[in-house]
C-alpha cells in the first residue's frame, strides 16, 4: 500500500508518499491564499491508499477530505526517526514557529517546547531580514558565513529588528556582519529552546531554515554536538504524517 502525508504549513505545503517503507514521491509549494486548493494540486494525479494531514492547516484538510490528522510534534518525531535512529533531539525552524523536541533512547517523544507566539527567529524572520539587507536567502547565508565578526542584534521582534538593521546600515555597519549577527540571534533563541528540553546527543535539524548553511554551523557550535540535516529537511513532517497513516508505525 501507498501511504501519503501532507504538511500544511504557514509558508509552504509539503506532500510525501511512502511505499514499502520507502519515500517514492514528494513535492512542495508555497501555501498561497488558498491552502486547500494548493494541497489538492499537490495531490493531483498521485496514487495513494491513505493520507494523513499535519501542520498549521491540518484541520482545514480534514474537514474537506475527511482524512485523519496528527499533531506536528508527533509527525516530526516519526519523520526524524525515518531518516535517523540516533538523534537525541529534533529542532524544526519553520516559517512561523520553532519546535524543540527531546527523544528517548528508542527515538520516542520525551517532551517539547514551541515558540509560536510570533515570527521571531523563524523562517519568515530570516526572509524579512534578508530583504532589508538586499540579499536573496542564499546570498544571506553566504554573506553571514563570510563575516569575521557579528553585529549584535538586540531585538527579535520582526518589526523592531527591521528598524534596528536599517539603523545599523545607515551608521555604516558591514552588511555581512549584520547578517551574521541576525543568524547568531536566531540560533541563540533556538538553542535556548533545545536546552530547556534537555537534549542529549546529535540534533536532527528540520524545516526550511535547516537549508541555511550558516544556521547549521552556528547551531552545531552553540550546542557542541553534531547536527544532522536530512536530504530535504522541509518534508520531514509530511513523511511523519505518511508513517502515521500506515499500519506499521
Amino acid at each position: 500500500m501507498r501511504y501519503a502525508g501532507i504538511d500544511i504549513g504557514s509558508r509552504t505545503i509539503k506532500f510525501a508518499v511512502l511505499e514499502n517503507g520507502k519515500l517514492v514521491f514528494s513535492r512542495k509549494s508555497i501555501t498561497s491564499h488558498d491552502p486547500l486548493g494548493t494541497a489538492r494540486e499537490l495531490m493531483e494525479g498521485v496514487a495513494f491508499d491513505r493520507v494523513t494531514a499535519t501542520g498549521y492547516g491540518r484541520h482545514l484538510i480534514k474537514g474537506h477530505l475527511a482524512c485523519p490528522v496528527v499533531s506536528e510534534i508527533t509527525a516530526f518525531v516519526l519523520g526524524a526517526r525515518f531518516f535517523s535512529d540516533d538523534c537525541g533531539s529534533v529542532l524544526d525552524i519553520g516559517g512561523q514557529d520553532t519546535k524543540a523536541i527531546s527523544l528517548d533512547e528508542n527515538g520516542n517523544l520525551c517532551k517539547f517546547e514551541m515558540n509560536d507566539r510570533c515570527a521571531a527567529g523563524t523562517g519568515r524572520f530570516l526572509e524579512v531580514m534578508a530583504t532589508v539587507l538586499g540579499f536573496t536567502l542564499e546570498e544571506f547565508s553566504a554573506a553571514a558565513l563570510s563575516a569575521k565578526r557579528a553585529e549584535k542584534i538586540n531585538s527579535m521582534c520582526t518589526v523592531f529588528a527591521e528598524s534596528e538593521v536599517v539603523s545599523l546600515i545607515s551608521q555604516g555597519a558591514d552588511r555581512n556582519e549584520v547578517a551574521l549577527g541576525i543568524h547568531k540571534a536566531i540560533i541563540s533563541r533556538s538553542a535556548g529552546l533545545l536546552k530547556r528540553v534537555a537534549p542529549a546527543g546529535k540534533i536532527f535539524f528540520a524545516g526550511g531554515v535547516a537549508l541555511n548553511g550558516c544556521a547549521r554551523a552556528l547551531l552545531e557550535s552553540e550546542m557542541g554536538v553534531p547536527v544532522f540535516v536530512p536530504p530535504d529537511p522541509q518534508i520531514v513532517g509530511a513523511i511523519g504524517a505518511a508513517l502515521f497513516a500506515s499500519e506499521d508505525i
